[in-house]
């Protein structure tokens, strides 16, 4: 969905010479260092009410080796909505789970709860390996190579491919079709499930999907580009002051009482013992909005208004010209962490990782290398990817080296227009281009059956969101279209059932 989402070393700009460059997870941001796990800012999120009864399945701990140590079990978390199922002739609709607790993406993803009485649909969300309380160790499963190394989007896909076939086995629905849902982290991994389980889904709903954001199938300046230009395209002086504040920051933070200064400039609740966690805590506040820059109020990353990136502009706009421009981006980022005005002080440094996020740091130390760097154009301080530094944390971290080239080479990217429009099939894109990870999804149409929905005003995932009155008419109809695509799937799959069976 959301993922986030987001964990890691800072892997990308700064304005440090020696930070490495990984991936951002699709759903927390993590600018610096895995320890930092101080900077995640999430909430599960207040929103319509939603019902479903949690359920564990016993799963095994590794599909593909047949050592004893392989056949070893844990209990895998999954949730279900009958509410509406017609166990006789619905569909079965899959949340192929993210980075976290698989009740946050539940929660997010209003979208299937919305359409499961039209298609009187059983939901099923299942999650990830390794997050939530799906621990195969345990808590010890985080401690090591030794216990991580069964964490990797192909394990995760097997997990779901056997849970789906013994939930459809138990229910006496072995017939009933499967459509595969998924955002951001969730939605290549719906789109990767349609592509290597065509036998268990008849189609897949990516939304957010970035997965051409590997080796250099996309410009590594893109993300951050994108990020920059979601500001500058409401205002260019609001893009020059957050580009600004940087200078401001590093050079306040070399003088004697530089990190005092800062302390009081950022309203902390505790002295500050390093300008990397003033920069971040900005850094992690624009990239969140711009990712969720949502039309209506909303309360995803953080309880925002609506158009956030504009409100931001307008704080900052709103100040008299001249002056510091690090004192404008601070009051435009407070609008992230406390729009609400709960807060009297922030505890930069210190806030909590609700949702159990850290644990995308091994995969974008292993499987999940998406290069990144800043361009001069960026409203980031410019910086370079470096793939031998980044490798060199990870190693140090965890004992192993990143596989930059393994994801394209289990799951294709390169030349993908013309390599999927050969043998793939029925699957749904949707990307918004005020979402920086746009960039790295699929932003035209394959063939007839794998469409790109593309929306120039939508952001992270939000066609998952739950609908409400103030949604505009465009939004609207890009969730239309996605039914309707959806519909025309589960009719020619019940029309070639019938056929199969005269």
């Amino acid at each position: 969905m959301a993922r986030a989402l987001l964990l890691l070393l800072l892997l990308t700009c700064t304005v440090s010479t020696t930070t490495s460059s990984k991936l951002p997870p699709l759903h927390t941001y993590f600018p610096r260092s895995a320890s930092d796990a101080s900077l995640f800012h999430t909430q599960v999120p207040k929103g319509p009410k939603i019902n479903y009864t949690t359920h564990y399945f016993t799963q095994t701990l590794d599909h593909f080796t047949y050592t004893p140590k392989s056949y070893k079990t844990f209990q895998q978390k999954y949730l279900l909505n009958s509410n509406h199922w017609d166990s006789l002739s619905g569909p079965v609709f899959v949340y192929t789970g993210n980075e976290g607790d698989i009740e946050w993406f539940a929660y997010n993803t209003g979208f299937m709860f919305d359409v499961a009485p039209q298609f009187k649909a059983l939901l099923v969300f299942i999650e990830h390996r390794f997050y939530g309380e799906s621990k195969p160790f345990g808590d010890d499963s985080h401690s090591s190579a030794e216990t991580l190394g069964y964490l990797n989007s192909q394990q995760a896909l097997a997990d779901y491919a056997v849970l789906i076939r013994s939930l459809k086995r138990n229910l006496s629905a072995e017939a009933a079709p499967v459509v595969a849902f998924g955002g951001s982290y969730g939605g290549m991994l719906a789109a990767w499930f349609r592509l290597k389980y065509p036998h268990i889904t008849i189609g897949a709903l990516a939304s957010s999907a970035p997965i051409l954001q590997f080796d250099d199938m996309t410009p590594w300046t893109s993300f951050y580009d994108g990020v920059s230009l979601d500001f500058k395209e409401e205002s260019w002086n609001c893009f020059d002051v957050i580009k600004g504040g940087w200078v401001e920051l590093m050079a306040l933070s070399e003088q004697k009482e530089g990190l005092m200064e800062l302390s009081r400039t950022f309203k902390t609740c505790k002295d500050l013992h390093s300008v990397y966690s003033a920069r971040d805590w900005l850094w992690t506040a624009f990239v969140y909005t711009a990712m969720v820059d949502y039309p209506t109020r909303a309360n995803f990353m953080a309880p925002l208004p609506a158009y956030p990136v504009k409100e931001m502009c307008r704080i900052i706009d709103g100040f008299p010209r001249g002056g510091s421009k690090l004192n404008k981006a601070f009051a435009a980022a407070s609008l992230y962490y406390n729009y609400t005005s709960t807060k009297t002080c922030f505890n930069i440094g210190n806030e909590s990782d609700s949702h159990g996020l850290h644990v995308w740091d091994w995969q974008a130390c292993t499987e999940m290398i998406m290069p990144m760097s800043c361009s001069n154009e960026s409203m980031f301080p410019p910086s370079a990817y470096n793939a031998k530094e980044s490798g060199d944390d990870c190693l140090k971290k965890y004992g192993v080296l990143p596989r930059p080239h393994w994801i394209t080479t289990e799951f294709g990217g390169h030349r993908i227009y013309e390599v999927l429009k050969r043998f793939g099939s029925n699957i749904i894109f949707s990307n918004g281009m005020k979402d920086p990870w746009s960039r790295g999804g699929v932003l035209k149409n394959i063939s007839s059956s794998i469409v790109a929905l593309v929306t120039e005003q939508g952001a992270h995932h939000l066609d998952f969101r739950f609908a409400t009155k103030d949604d505009p008419e465009w939004l609207t109809q890009q969730r239309k279209r996605e039914i309707e695509i959806i519909k025309k799937w589960i009719d020619e799959y019940y029309a070639d059932l019938k056929k199969s069976s005269i």
